[in-house]
C-alpha cells in the first residue's frame, strides 16, 4: 500500500481483485449477433480488454502500481462465445426503487436487444419491484415483446411498476426456477443491488446457473464507479426550468426570495448541475457541506447582503442538506420500506427559518418555496439520456449472454464497463467539496465555500 494515505483514503482503496467479474461458467455457444444483424462489422470484445480505474498516470504511480497490474474494469461489449444458448433462454426484467427518467427506455432496450440481436423470444417483466418475484403476493409477470414495448420510451415512469424494500431471496429464487428464468436484469439503485446480491448468494447456495445483471438507476447520480447514471441529465435539465421560474418570482417582488428544493438524499449532484446550468442561483445547499444559518459566514448574512445589493435572492437546496436543522426543529427522520431514513423536509424548515429571521429584523420579504421533485423524476428521458439508456441496455444483454453475473453496467472514462455489484455498493458517490464541481458552484454563485466555519472535508 502506498504511503501517505489518510485513513479515509485507505478505506476507499480499490485493488485489481475488486474489479474481477463473476461468471457462471465457460462459454460454448457462438454468438449470433453478426448473422442476425446482417452485417460483419460487429467488434467482439475480449475479456483482456480493460479500462483503467485511474485515467491519470500520476495516480497510478502514486499508488505504487505497475501499469500492467493496475486496477482496471473489464470492457463491456459483445463476446464471440456465449454461455447461454439464445433459443432456449428465458429472461426476466424488474424495476425497483423510486421513479427515474429513462426506466422505460432501458426496459425497451433490453427487450429489443434480446429479441433482435440474440433471438431470445421469452422475456418476462416482473411487476412492482421485487414483490413481483414472490409468488405469494399474487402479482403475475407480463410477457414482453418488441410490440409491447414499442412506445414505452415516450412515457415517464416504468411500465412494470416499482416498489421499495427487499423480499425473501429464497422465495424469489423459487419463482425464477418455477419460470425457468436464466437471466434476471435488475434496474435499480444501491438498495436494489444489495437485494440482488442476496439473490446471487441464494443462487450460489443452490448451485443454480442463473445470471443477475444490473443497470444502475439513481436520479441522484450517487453510485460509485459510474460516470453518470441514466436519468440524471434529464432530471437536472428539468430542474433548470423550475429554477428559472423561481428566479422570475423572486425578481418580481422587492426583497423576493425563491427557494427550490431538488432531489439529492446524500449527494448534491442535481443541485450543483442545475444551478450551474441556470446561472441565476445565489447559493446552493448540499448534504456534503455543513450548513449554518446564524453568525458570520452563515446563510442569513449572505441573503441579507444579496437583498441589499439586488433586492432578490434565489436558493437551491438538495433534500438531504441541513438535516441537523430539521432535527432541531423536531422533524426527525423515520425509515422507509428499504430501511432508508425518511428525510425531513428541509425546504419547509428553511422557509420557516428565513421568514422568522427577516421578521425579527423587521425586513419585509416575499418568499416562494417550490418542490418539483416528483415532477422531475416522472418526465420522459431527454434525447441524450435516451441514447445512454439504449447503450446501457444493449451492453447489459451482451454481458448476460456471456454468463456474467453479480455485476452492473457502468460508463467509466467514456467507456462502458462491467462493475462488480459488491464494489459499486461499497460506498456512496458524493460531491467532492475540494474538487472542481464544487469550486465551479462557488465561483458561479459567489457563496462562501462553506456556511460552517469548520474546515470542509473531501467526500
Amino acid at each position: 500500500m502506498a504511503l501517505g494515505l489518510t485513513e479515509h483514503e485507505r478505506a476507499r482503496r480499490v485493488v485489481a481483485a475488486d474489479l474481477e467479474i463473476d461468471i457462471l461458467g465457460p462459454c460454448k455457444y457462438p454468438s449470433p449477433l453478426a448473422e442476425r444483424l446482417a452485417h460483419s462489422t460487429i467488434h467482439y470484445v475480449g475479456q483482456a480488454d480493460r479500462v483503467l480505474l485511474e485515467d491519470r498516470l500520476s495516480q497510478v504511480i502514486a499508488q505504487g502500481d505497475e501499469l500492467a497490474q493496475a486496477p482496471a474494469f473489464e470492457l463491456a461489449g459483445p463476446r464471440h462465445q456465449l454461455f447461454f444458448q439464445p433459443s432456449r433462454l428465458r429472461c426476466g426484467i424488474v424495476t425497483c426503487g423510486g421513479l427515474c427518467p429513462g426506466l422505460n427506455n432501458v426496459v425497451r432496450g433490453l427487450v429489443l436487444e434480446l429479441t433482435h440481436g440474440y433471438g431470445v423470444s421469452q422475456i418476462y417483466g416482473f411487476r412492482y419491484g421485487y414483490q413481483g418475484l414472490v409468488r405469494r403476493h399474487g402479482i403475475g409477470p407480463v410477457r414482453l415483446t418488441p410490440t409491447v414495448v414499442a412506445d414505452a420510451h415516450h412515457e415517464g415512469g416504468t411500465m412494470l411498476g416499482t416498489s421499495r424494500g427487499n423480499q425473501d431471496p429464497a422465495e424469489m429464487v423459487d419463482r425464477l426456477q418455477e419460470l425457468d428464468i436464466g437471466v434476471l436484469f435488475v434496474i435499480g439503485g444501491d438498495g436494489t443491488f444489495r437485494g440482488a446480491m442476496s439473490l446471487v448468494a441464494e443462487l450460489r447456495k443452490r448451485g443454480l446457473p442463473i445470471g443477475v445483471v444490473g443497470i444502475p438507476k439513481t436520479i441522484d447520480n450517487d453510485i460509485h464507479f459510474i460516470d453518470r447514471s441514466f436519468g440524471f441529465e434529464t432530471a437536472f435539465s428539468s430542474a433548470v426550468d423550475v429554477i428559472r421560474s423561481a428566479h422570475v418570482e423572486a425578481t418580481g417582488a422587492n426583497n423576493g426570495i425563491g427557494v427550490v428544493k431538488l432531489m439529492g438524499r446524500h449527494s448534491g449532484f442535481i443541485a450543483c448541475h442545475a444551478a450551474l446550468a441556470s446561472t441565476d442561483v445565489d447559493a446552493v445547499l448540499i448534504p456534503e457541506v455543513p450548513l449554518r444559518l446564524e453568525g458570520p459566514g452563515g446563510l442569513f448574512e449572505l441573503l441579507e447582503a444579496r437583498l441589499e445589493q439586488q433586492s432578490h435572492a434565489l436558493l437551491v437546496v438538495a433534500e438531504g442538506a441541513g438535516q441537523d436543522l430539521c432535527a432541531e426543529a423536531g422533524d426527525g427522520p423515520r425509515t422507509d420500506a428499504s430501511g432508508n431514513a425518511r428525510l425531513a423536509d428541509v425546504g419547509v424548515v428553511l422557509r420557516d427559518q428565513l421568514l422568522a429571521h427577516f421578521r425579527r429584523r423587521r425586513t419585509e420579504i416575499t418568499l416562494k418555496y417550490i418542490d418539483p421533485s416528483y415532477h422531475i423524476r416522472s418526465v420522459p428521458a431527454s434525447p441524450a439520456d435516451s441514447v445512454y439508456c439504449w447503450n446501457l441496455a444493449r451492453n447489459a444483454v451482451h454481458a448476460a449472454m456471456a454468463g456474467n453475473t453479480n455485476m452492473l453496467i457502468g460508463r467509466w472514462h467514456g467507456h462502458f464497463v462491467h462493475v462488480p455489484m459488491p464494489l459499486a455498493t461499497r460506498f456512496r458517490k458524493q460531491v467532492n467539496v475540494l474538487g472542481d464541481l464544487w469550486a465551479a458552484v462557488v465561483e458561479s454563485t459567489g457563496q462562501p465555500f462553506s456556511f460552517d466555519p469548520r474546515p470542509a472535508q473531501a467526500s
